[in-house]
């Protein structure tokens, strides 16, 4: 099976319930944000403009919790920001399980490693000995995590941690092989990074999917080629969803980079043209999201948008109309159902209601209306596409990892100019001070070279992408 049968038997369990009720509205899956801080920023991700006044605002454990029961999605996606940064991130894992709830964590992979110490630290004894040895040898651990491990302290060993269970997924956002997602989430390395926590977790025992938002500039080989590097970890599945110009992430895009959306998010028409191989991709690979919104994507049905099955709940409350578009917040789940008119929303017949609505085609929106189609035709193909095996991994090669890392690893990251451009003003800073500050570059004295550098050494550390012109 695609998914695991516990998981699809309780999601299954749900809807059927709910249409025996005759319920017209119901959530599938609750987006919860506890946090909108961010380790990362993201081209393309307006949430941290979009809140940027309540960063530093949490939403307090015991909210999250109600806000779980009160929607009672059987389904959560812990999101944000990174919820890795969420103080209570492990309390909250083990408190949604207790409801018995099937967890997603979305992270961007960059603090997955120290959580899954945590765990090994906690829980260490002779059965993780071989896994700890395996990881070193990998390079997964270093030896000094290692000892950390074998020997933790007495917090380490009552500390609440996240382990290996059928019922969450480590949700790790990949957009592309490396140099692509590395230019995407502004900073190089974390592509490289992803990949060590994708490797550990599986090695641990952990369930991993992983995340992918495909844009303009996306190209649809490399796609291909990004899902068979992943099939090669055993990554246990993969939810993948258009770029769309949301207005935060329109707003971000002109203010801080300088750059027309236009450029970057997909239109309907480019939507369908990304994704004309999706289905195919659905057969070779373990595609999440239903047969019925892969359909759509490729251009082969319309759908209507039916955002109040994944409701989005965070610091101001439950956000309407959907995860992208803010028009309001509410106290409750219900208000939210009862007060937002929902027929002026998405697009009908390719006739948009709303004109934010236009190039919508994300999974946030569409994928429950395949899923909770009644027609006989969607209910077969949403059926034999969970219940058939799924597909065998990709064996893995050294050529898809020659294609896999094709950035930072290689010295040709996003910032190899920057780089270049700095060793160059060193040693252009050297050569004047050899020349006791006399030089041949119009318009500078022995001090301007090492500010310039300290200039680029700070964007780089900054994780910018910046021009570097020739002189």
């Amino acid at each position: 099976m695609r998914f695991p049968l516990a998981l699809t038997t309780k999601i299954a369990k749900h809807i059927v319930g709910h249409r025996l009720r005759g319920t017209p509205k119901f959530a599938m899956v609750l987006q919860l944000e506890p946090l909108h801080t961010c380790n990362l920023t993201c081209t393309g991700c307006g949430r941290i403009r979009e809140y940027s006044t309540s960063l530093k605002d949490m939403v307090p454990l015991e909210q999250c919790l109600a806000a779980a029961a009160e929607c009672n999605a059987p389904m959560v996606s812990v999101c944000g920001g990174e919820p890795l940064i969420y103080p209570k991130i492990e309390e909250l894992v083990a408190g949604l399980r207790e409801q018995g709830r099937i967890i997603y964590i979305c992270t961007n992979g960059v603090f997955m490693r120290k959580k899954m110490r945590e765990y090994m630290a906690a829980h260490y004894g002779p059965s993780l000995e071989p896994q700890l040895v395996q990881l070193v040898k990998e390079g997964l651990v270093t030896e000094k995590e290692a000892d950390v491990i074998r020997k933790p302290d007495e917090a380490a060993r009552k500390k609440v941690t996240i382990g290996p269970s059928k019922w969450h997924y480590w949700n790790v956002h990949v957009d592309g092989l490396e140099y692509t997602h590395d230019l995407i989430v502004e900073r190089e390395g974390v592509f490289k990074e992803c990949v060590a926590a994708i490797k550990m977790a599986k090695i641990l025992g952990y369930q991993v999917a992983t995340n992918t938002t495909v844009y303009r500039e996306t190209d649809p080989g490399e796609l291909e080629d990004m899902f068979r590097f992943l099939s090669s970890l055993e990554c246990d599945g993969h939810t993948i969803s258009p770029g769309y110009d949301y207005d935060a992430a329109k707003k971000d895009m002109v203010k801080r980079l300088g750059r027309d959306p236009k450029e970057f998010f997909l239109t309907r028409e480019l939507t369908r043209q990304k994704f004309k191989d999706i289905e195919r991709w659905g057969q070779m690979f373990t595609i999440f999201g239903t047969p019925v919104y892969q359909e759509f994507l490729a251009g082969k049905r319309e759908l209507t948008c039916t955002a109040w099955a994944i409701p989005t709940y965070n610091v101001r409350g439950w956000k309407a109309p959907c995860y992208l578009m803010t028009d309001g917040h509410y106290p409750t789940y219900q208000e939210m159902l009862d007060k937002v008119a929902w027929d002026k929303y998405g697009v009908v017949d390719g006739v948009a209601r709303d004109s934010r609505c236009e190039n919508c085609m994300v999974h946030c929106g569409y994928d429950p209306s395949g899923a909770l189609s009644n027609k006989p035709r969607d209910t077969w193909l949403n059926f034999k596409y969970n219940f058939l095996p799924r597909p065998a991994p990709i064996p893995s090669t050294p050529e898809l990892a020659v294609k896999a890392f094709n950035g930072a690893s290689i010295g040709k990251g996003h910032l190899a100019e920057a780089k270049a451009a700095v060793s160059k003003e060193l040693g252009g800073a050297k050569s004047v001070y050899q020349r006791n500050g006399h030089h041949d570059h119009a318009g500078t004295d022995a001090g301007s070279a090492p500010t310039q550098r300290d200039e680029l050494l700070q964007k780089i550390r900054e994780g910018q992408k910046i021009e570097v012109k020739s002189e």
